[in-house]
């Protein structure tokens, strides 16, 4: 008796303290600020919204938020053009940002804190008690398909095109056995149709040797490369095409754009799809770096691009006059897809002056303005891009970053670790584009995305179906144009068969389907 008399009051005590704890009520995530944690300094607290990991440079203590910290030129203008919106969201970041310690155990960028129970010790420091962890963990990345991420899982006619910055892939490293390993391993999971690699080190041999073990590790596989023509000189860096022979083959010459710093950095190749023979142009390139005491136009100018922007969006022109006054006209190539690190956030010059020439960033078109495939600072974004023709948009099934890099600690990488998985291979996550090509095809998918079936409705409908109780949570969409603005913000699904109004305007627009970590996107045209 005098047990379960113990175990009845422990239970009251318990419900007593549940009921009288302070809870922090997150009303909007976007623009949630540390100023709302004032009036509980000294206090244990309760969030009543998911807070995720920022940053986890330390080994110690992590930086949280209600969001994720974004860089102020991947989401808005540069300073200059727009200097009241661009302080705006540097104030922004900054009163977002929660530095929390006694977190035990590793945590990715991204995984979120559900239920987060913490002492407030300031307005910008808390101390964490407990929580549950869920999302973008290793596990979680190591049972992803791929192709499911770009919508062409089981669609035998498609192609899945990957750009990854290899982080100075030569052979001559002293330890290039732990990054041949990480690199291999990632590379395999990724199984893509076509790679482009940057950061790879001049001439043939550090090719070679990935095509080698990727033959090795994918039985079904039978990769082969463009040579260049480049001898290695142990010093520079390049780009470089590797495919596969039995699904795709070269058409005309290797283009090399000799603009901008260093030697084989930006190159085009058009492949042709053997089973089908339709072709397009794909352009690796890898553009100047931010860093560097650049002098006139390619200095610094506080804008936050960083030095050198006059020489990216020289590279960026280069790029653009090969393509339209002689690839275009010469091969009858309306087709093509851009990738590579270009060094420039989304909404910098060099990308906008793509943009500006007809072409369509497909991270903003499939993601709006969540994507991201690199970390600095604990702010996110994506230096990583995917762009293209229109008449390439309408073969495009989706593009993403596949965040096996970015949201991991830097201590991970080959030089500073004996990990062998495929996790921090690089510093920059590898981009992935689903392609389906048919030049004569109007791009209207209806994809079964898990238990999420989304299908085209009658005239200015869209059907959602059985979002409503998709893994146990809430369910959202929203809808977004493809230059990432607002069309409809997110709204939670009510049932399991919700019909949604199309815009009334005519336009290429991103609906968006979210719960828990995931996001699903679905394209579609109103004529």
């Amino acid at each position: 008796m005098k047990t379960r008399f113990s175990i009845l009051w422990l239970t009251i005590l318990a419900c007593q303290l549940l009921v009288g704890q302070t809870h922090i009520q997150v009303k909007n995530p976007n623009t949630w600020t540390t100023d709302e944690l004032e009036p509980y300094v000294g206090q244990e607290v309760i969030f009543d919204a998911p807070l995720l990991v920022t940053s986890n440079a330390s080994s110690y203590n992590y930086t949280i938020s209600t969001r994720r910290l974004f860089s102020p030129t991947n989401q808005v203008l540069p300073k200059f053009l727009n200097p009241q919106q661009y302080n705006a969201f540097v104030s922004l970041n900054s009163s977002g940002a929660i530095t929390i310690s006694g977190i035990s155990g590793y945590h990715r960028c991204g995984e979120k804190i559900y239920n987060l129970r913490a002492r407030v010790n300031s307005k910008s420091n808390l101390t964490f008690i407990s929580g549950v962890w869920r999302g973008n963990t290793r596990q979680y990345m190591d049972t992803v398909n791929v192709r499911r991420l770009v919508n062409i899982a089981g669609c035998d006619t498609c192609l899945l095109v990957c750009t990854s910055n290899l982080e100075n892939y030569f052979i001559g490293n002293a330890n290039h056995d732990r990054q041949r390993a990480k690199v291999i391993d990632a590379l395999t999971h990724i199984d893509a149709d076509l790679f482009g690699f940057i950061e790879i080190e001049s001439g043939d041999a550090a090719v070679k040797e990935v095509v080698s073990y990727l033959n090795s590790n994918l039985p079904h596989r039978n990769y082969t490369y463009v040579a260049d023509g480049s001898s290695a000189s142990g010093t520079d860096t390049k780009a470089a095409f590797v495919y596969d022979k039995n699904i795709l083959k070269t058409y005309g010459e290797l283009q090399i754009i000799g603009t901008g710093v260093g030697k084989n950095r930006k190159e085009m190749q058009v492949f042709e799809q053997k089973s089908n023979g339709e072709r397009f142009i794909y352009s690796v390139n890898h553009f100047k770096a931010k860093t560097g005491g650049g002098t006139g136009a390619d200095a610094d100018q506080k804008d936050g691009q960083g030095s050198y922007n006059a020489a990216r969006c020289e590279e960026a022109q280069a790029v653009i006059n090969l393509y339209r006054q002689r690839l275009a006209p010469q091969l009858n190539e309306k087709d093509i897809l851009i990738m590579g690190d270009l060094n420039a956030y989304a909404k910098e010059d060099p990308i906008r002056l793509m943009l500006d020439n007809g072409m369509i960033d497909l991270h903003r078109a499939f993601h709006a303005d969540t994507s991201y495939s690199y970390q600095y600072n604990g702010l996110a974004g994506y230096l990583d891009h995917a762009i293209c023709s229109q008449s390439m948009f309408a073969q495009v099934r989706g593009a993403t970053g596949f965040h096996v890099n970015s949201d991991e600690n830097d201590r991970y990488t080959y030089d500073k670790s004996s990990d062998q998985t495929m996790f921090r291979y690089s510093d920059h996550d590898p981009v992935l584009v689903g392609l389906r090509l048919n030049n004569t095809a109007t791009y209207n998918p209806q994809p079964r995305i898990n238990n999420l079936d989304i299908l085209g409705g009658h005239s200015n409908k869209l059907i959602i179906r059985d979002a409503q109780t998709a893994g146990g949570q809430d369910s959202f969409y929203g809808i977004y144009d493809v230059s990432g603005r607002v069309i409809v913000s997110p709204t939670r699904i009510e049932s399991s068969v919700y019909v949604v109004d199309l815009p009334t305007a005519s336009g290429i627009y991103i609906l968006y389907v979210y719960y828990g970590t995931q996001v699903y996107p679905y394209k579609f045209i109103v004529p």
